[in-house]
């Protein structure tokens, strides 16, 4: 795919990194890890209310790890980008501390878009930082028409058209879509679940 560059990946190809579907038994380390990377002001973000009380995309929530570590995260969401245009929500994504820089998470952000166009997906919207973003091919461009339901700072509202085209005229307010998410299981019940798997 033309909009990663693979070089950068490098340092995350040596590494024993594996990307799989997210489980049941990542939940409280998933949790920790987005906590370590956004506090709790991530439940306050715009993005949020396209998120809360919605499942990802099915096949589009991804664990990176290093043997039984949980050292990524990546999520997408169904959302509804102006009338009549279907696409995804990016995020979040989230490297754990100790290993950033190694090309982790962008590995997690290749990977995500390369399955979400194999599911047929055709565009991708995001919040997020500019410079990191245009490098893989998100750009402010796609999303000038649209509006998030909340306040948001315009050159971190970025988007990537899939397909050529996704996106075109597309307009108004990016709204939820997807299914309803199941009752959340309490981090104090997932414990147990690891220890018996």
């Amino acid at each position: 795919m033309t909009y990663v560059c693979m070089n950068d990946f490098r340092d995350a190809a040596t590494l024993p990194l594996a990307i799989r579907d997210e489980s049941i038994i990542d939940i409280a380390a998933r949790e920790r890890l987005l906590d370590a990377a956004f506090g709790a002001a991530r439940f306050a973000k715009t993005c949020e209310r396209l998120r809360e009380g919605r499942a990802p995309a099915q096949g589009l929530a991804l664990a990176a790890t290093l043997g039984d570590e949980l050292v990524g995260t990546i999520r997408f969401w169904h959302i509804q980008a102006g009338a009549g245009h279907a696409a995804l929500l990016l995020g979040p994504v989230a490297v754990d501390a100790r290993h950033r820089s190694l090309g982790i998470g962008r590995k997690l952000i290749a990977d995500g878009l390369f399955r979400a166009v194999q599911r047929g997906h055709k565009a991708v919207i995001l919040v997020g930082d500019a410079a990191y973003y245009n490098q893989l091919g998100f750009s402010r461009v796609v999303t000038r028409g649209l509006s998030l339901p909340g306040p948001v700072e315009d050159e971190r509202f970025l988007g990537l058209e899939l397909d050529p085209g996704a996106l075109s005229g597309a307009t108004g307010l990016i709204m939820p879509t997807g299914v309803r998410a199941p009752r959340a299981i309490p981090h104090t019940q997932v414990e147990p679940l690891r220890r018996a798997a």
